[in-house]
């Protein structure tokens, strides 16, 4: 077994989280489902990701992944939304699908899963998806900084006519 990071110690009590994950030609995506997270830790390094926080029912959470390949810690995002953690990772090797999340191909937590929903084979496409993929990460940019207010209802007194 890895020996675990000290810098993010484990709670004596702790569970993980589900975790989803999908691959992409130059970046991974980790969603970590996490109800109200807060006290959020998480450290990245090339080799793995550790994460620590409490969930709304102050459940301890502690989730520690050994990565299939390196990834570029300096080149990735994280943010805290209401019920997940996602993590956006860029491979140290592009254009180069990984298999499984972790090293251990004998090792398969069941709290691990494929996004399914946003997996694609992108091995045979060409740059098609790109231009989608970064609306994406622009969109995740985003939602940390712009807070918009409610829409405007004003023109609802139309529809009673």
């Amino acid at each position: 077994m890895a020996m675990l990071p000290k810098n993010i110690p484990r709670p004596e009590e702790s569970q993980p989280a589900p975790t989803r994950w999908y691959d992409r030609k130059k970046y991974l995506n980790i969603n970590f489902q996490v109800q109200n997270p807060k006290d959020v830790q998480i450290d990245i390094q090339e080799t793995f990701i550790v994460l620590s926080c409490k969930d709304a029912d102050d459940n301890n959470i502690y989730n520690y992944i050994a990565f299939y390949d390196k990834v570029n810690k300096y080149d990735s995002q994280e943010k805290v939304f209401d019920r997940t953690i996602t993590i956006m990772l860029r491979k140290s090797k592009e254009h180069v699908a990984w298999p499984r999340l972790q090293k251990d191909p004998d090792l398969k937590p069941n709290w691990i899963a494929v996004d399914f929903d946003n997996w694609r084979d992108w091995e045979n496409e060409e740059d098609e998806g790109m231009a989608e993929y970064e609306q994406y990460v622009d969109m995740i940019q985003d939602l940390g900084t712009k807070k918009v207010g409610p829409p405007a209802m004003d023109d609802l007194d139309d529809l009673s006519d």
